[in-house]
């Protein structure tokens, strides 16, 4: 996926240890119909292009997958909190990022009809990490590595959730799940072609993959670009999604990316195809700075 789990590595998440602020604390939900009041009423029709997504994802029941991300999420709650690394409820840089994606969910809905109805969340990491990720089902975390390191503006973090979301949006778990294992779905779905009973359990069981699921160029490809109108849809400056890929480039200068860097690609080619794609959408931004 975009992500890489290092809570079994020493690295100590930077922040303070277990009873500090950074203490168990109730969940947050960011459901879509309370981030609905900023009213979006029938917005326009996409104006970046992506292609259409895979048949293939139907192998995996959508709603189990979401079902076992939620879980799976909540585990990586668990551990970061038992190790103190939790953001709590009051942490400025965890309601800026709420306070972003509240803006930016609104206009989830018009790339996949299920995320009007998912229980959106958003957490935050402490670790060193240069890292960020969306679940199947909305499930959001950031690492304070990513934003920290690389000092990204609001816009720029904008780009950067906007790009996860996507990930959840255009469905690129399921359909890489599906096609990793489609020979084994196959011959599982051949044998219930009369009933499909047993789905659910591969699809539960295909979740256990998501903490080391890789996305293909395309789908990276699609998330920059559909995360780009989300962004400038909710406001934010298109050209900042250039500006990050600068520093995400120059932040792969060292041993070896981390995290969100090892799975991301970050050559000029990715960038002018931003660049490309920024006049597409910078009415929609002027747009939603003038409303």
């Amino acid at each position: 996926m975009c992500w890489i789990c290092d809570f079994k590595t020493p690295d100590a998440p930077h922040g303070p240890s277990a009873h500090s602020p950074w203490a168990p604390r109730r969940a947050f939900l960011l459901a879509a119909g309370a981030a609905a009041t900023a009213a979006v009423a029938s917005p326009a029709l996409a104006q970046v292009e992506v292609g259409k997504s895979s048949a293939m994802r139907q192998l995996v029941p959508a709603a189990s997958l979401e079902n076992s991300a939620t879980k799976q999420y909540a585990q990586v709650l668990a551990e970061a909190r038992a190790k103190g690394a939790l953001a709590p409820e009051h942490y400025p840089q965890l309601q800026r990022l709420r306070a972003i994606a509240a803006r930016l969910i609104p206009y989830a809905g018009q790339w996949n009809p299920r995320a009007k109805d998912w229980k959106w969340e958003v957490n935050l990491i402490g670790s060193k990490q240069i890292n960020a990720w969306c679940m199947p089902g909305g499930k959001i975390a950031f690492y304070t590595g990513i934003i920290d390191q690389l000092k990204l503006t609001d816009d720029e973090v904008a780009m950067v959730m906007g790009h996860e979301m996507a990930h959840a949006l255009r469905e690129h778990a399921r359909e890489r799940l599906a096609k990793n294992t489609a020979t084994d779905v196959g011959l599982r779905l051949g044998a219930q072609l009369l009933g499909l009973g047993q789905a659910g359990d591969i699809a539960a069981g295909l979740g256990t993959q998501l903490l080391t699921l890789k996305y293909s160029r395309d789908d990276e490809t699609e998330a920059d670009l559909v995360g780009l109108e989300m962004a400038a849809r909710a406001g934010y400056a298109p050209q900042a999604s250039v500006a990050l890929w600068k520093k995400m480039a120059a932040a792969n200068g060292g041993n070896g990316p981390p995290g969100f860097l090892s799975t991301h690609p970050t050559g000029p080619e990715r960038i002018k195809q931003l660049e490309a794609n920024v006049p597409k959408v910078q009415g929609l931004y002027e747009q939603a700075r003038n409303s």
